[in-house]
């Protein structure tokens, strides 16, 4: 088995990123910001936000926090929303999802002005990258799509398959696999489908982001296959000092006598999601100094 480990791509990707962002600056430019909205106490959205202000200070971003109880009312998230929206030291706007179940998900995400969801969740921004246009491209998706260079992985003519189909990760996936130049034969499975291994056991890659930790193993896939495991799943463990630990949706170890490649986790994807964020936000500072 490859082990694809993520953490020499993402300190690539950083490099090259902190160069750009310190010419930019020596240019007489603002520094790239980054507003992060935080609705609730859930642990995994704490750590990623932790992570995402790490990140903006080792790049010499702006980063502005705001930090609502789970019991905070839509119309305060929508009313803060829309003063970032038109203040002019704000480049990108994130709400970390989930979101309470008083909150409707879609107005709040609907609320962000295009050309600051750096998360690439907007109408407007879905849109274009199905058109194959312009636009800031989800994270997780545009992080995969960063290791398939890294690790020179071939993507013209193979046969993908996705297996979910979330919007922020399995729909904006199977358009960036489809697009001109990428060109692969995209197949999208879901939790309710018959059967994976129809579909699974042909492919030259498999993408696989359910949420459910073993969605696949080894028997699903050819010997060479490619697997890029998206998922994070906390698996309560007594015996270790967290009480957890986590686990992908494919079962990694089931791949060691292999000639797959396959993502680890933790240490894989989930690198490039905070990295491709900085990306965005990057990008949205460009846009604005134009």
């Amino acid at each position: 088995m490859k082990r694809l480990g993520c953490k020499l791509v993402q300190q690539k990707v950083e490099e090259e990123l902190k160069i750009k962002t310190d010419s930019f600056i020596a240019k007489g430019n603002r520094a790239p910001s980054l507003a992060v909205i935080l609705v609730g106490n859930d642990g995994a959205s704490m750590t990623y936000v932790s992570n995402k202000q790490k990140a903006c200070e080792r790049l010499g971003f702006m980063h502005f926090d705001y930090r609502f109880s789970e019991d905070a009312k839509e119309d305060e998230v929508l009313a803060l929303i829309d003063e970032l929206n038109v203040r002019e030291d704000v480049d990108g706007i994130l709400v970390q999802l989930p979101l309470p179940g008083h909150i409707d998900e879609r107005k709040i995400i609907n609320a962000i002005a295009p050309e600051k969801d750096v998360d690439g969740f907007s109408p407007v921004n879905v849109g274009s990258l199905c058109l194959g246009q312009p636009c800031y491209v989800p994270c997780t998706p545009k992080g995969i799509m960063e290791i398939f260079r890294y690790y020179s992985i071939e993507t013209v003519g193979k046969k993908a398959v996705v297996i979910g189909r979330s919007n922020i990760v399995g729909k904006p996936m199977a358009m960036l696999l489809m697009q001109k130049g990428v060109d692969a034969t995209v197949t999208v499975c879901n939790t309710k489908t018959g059967n994976i291994k129809d579909y699974t056991m042909d492919a030259d890659i498999v993408i696989v982001a359910t949420g459910r930790p073993g969605t696949i193993d080894s028997s699903y896939v050819k010997n060479d296959a490619v697997i890029i495991d998206v998922g994070v799943n906390r698996i309560s463990d007594p015996s270790r000092e967290k009480g957890f630990y986590l686990s992908g949706d494919a079962d990694y170890d089931s791949f060691r006598e292999t000639e797959c490649s396959v993502t680890p986790v933790p240490g894989g994807v989930g690198l490039m999601t905070v990295m491709m964020l900085m990306e965005n936000t990057y990008e949205a500072a460009l846009r604005r100094a134009k």
